[in-house]
Formats: structure tokens, C-alpha cells, sequence
């Protein structure tokens, strides 16, 4: 049985994922990402734009310097 068989959610959660990252072992698994994100001082895929997520920075910095003027 894989993690998303075990996750009522992960099907519905898959559908408006954002991460575009090939084979993501989290997609659709909301709160494994954002466990896995938070320990590496990162924000997940879903808080950038579709451009910004594409450049795989996901860096608290990062997304400070796209989002607050």
C-alpha cells in the first residue's frame, strides 16, 4: 500500500498540487511537504507562482524578495 492509498485526502490534494518536481514522493500529501519543507528552512511549491516554482528555490529568502515590496 503506497503513502497516498493511506491518505483519504491525497487524491483531491494531488489535483491542485503545484509542485512540478518529477516524482515527488509528497505530491498530494500535504502535510509530509510541508514537514519535509519546514526542516529545510523552505516553504513548499504552492506558495510560489508557476514561474517561481519552476526555479526549484523554495527559500524563505526567496520568496520574501518575489512577494514583499
Amino acid at each position: 500500500m503506497s503513502k497516498t492509498d493511506k491518505c483519504p485526502r491525497a487524491k483531491i490534494n494531488a489535483s491542485y498540487c503545484t509542485c512540478t518536481y518529477p516524482g515527488c514522493p509528497r505530491h498530494g500529501l500535504c502535510c509530509e511537504c510541508l514537514h519535509y519543507h519546514r526542516q529545510r528552512g523552505e516553504l513548499p511549491a504552492c506558495y510560489f507562482t508557476e514561474e517561481e516554482e519552476k526555479t526549484y528555490n523554495r527559500s524563505i529568502e526567496f520568496y520574501c524578495q518575489r512577494h514583499i515590496k
